[in-house]
This record gives C-alpha cells, sequence and structure tokens, in this order.
C-alpha cells in the first residue's frame, strides 16, 4: 500500500509565502511524477503543478513566477513553495503521485492525498 500525506497548509496573509509539501510511502518501485492540485470553495479541483522524475515541470498560467516545485533527494517527497500569495490561492491543496510498483512494468498507479488547507488573508 502507499500512502500519500500533504503538510504545510495554512494561514498567510497577502504577498506572504507557505511551502507545502507532500511525502509518499510504502511498497513501490519508484515515482514517476507528482502532480499538485487544489479546490477552492464552490470551484472544481484544478491542476496548480506537475513534477516528473526527469524534472520536467509544468506550472498553471495564474501562479507562474510564483510558485516552485521541486524534488527532496529521495524523489519521494516534492515540495511546493508559494510566494507571492493571493486571496484566490485560497484553496484545500491536494497532492497525486504516479507510483510504479514493478520493475518490469512502466504502468503507474495514481495515489491521492487527504489535502491540506492553504487559507489567504488581506
Amino acid at each position: 500500500q502507499v500512502q500519500v500525506v500533504e503538510s504545510g497548509g495554512g494561514l498567510a496573509q497577502v504577498g506572504g509565502s507557505l511551502r507545502l509539501s507532500c511525502a509518499a510511502s510504502g511498497s513501490f518501485v519508484m515515482i514517476t511524477a507528482m502532480d499538485w492540485y487544489r479546490q477552492a470553495p464552490g470551484k472544481q479541483r484544478e491542476l496548480v503543478s506537475t513534477l516528473a522524475r526527469d524534472g520536467n515541470t509544468h506550472y498553471v498560467d495564474s501562479v507562474k513566477g510564483r510558485f516552485a516545485i521541486s524534488w527532496a533527494n529521495a524523489k519521494t517527497t516534492v515540495y511546493l513553495q508559494m510566494n507571492s500569495l493571493k486571496p484566490d490561492d485560497t484553496a484545500v491543496y491536494y497532492c497525486k503521485a504516479y507510483v510504479r510498483h514493478s520493475f518490469y512494468n512502466t504502468d503507474t498507479v495514481e495515489y491521492w492525498g487527504q489535502g491540506t488547507q492553504v487559507t489567504v488573508s488581506s
């Protein structure tokens, strides 16, 4: 089984910063990529950022230049550094891990975390 746990959420002021962490643990061969999503009240969940194992990244336009995604050394943990926060960044942030369970098969299984609340107040 695989567990995905987010941490680092909380309350921040407009213009402030937070760093979210997402750690995957359990039985697997490797993590091939991790995504950060967010869901604000009354809105659909949206993809915020993606980090592939090879270092390729993707950001939604609304966070480009403000957020940065990165691996920890072991590549089972990913960070989302959020700077210049805005009220529109208020949401529950979810992490999704793409997990390989076999050395012989490149198929991946997706695992979600439970989410961490980020609130940006003015």
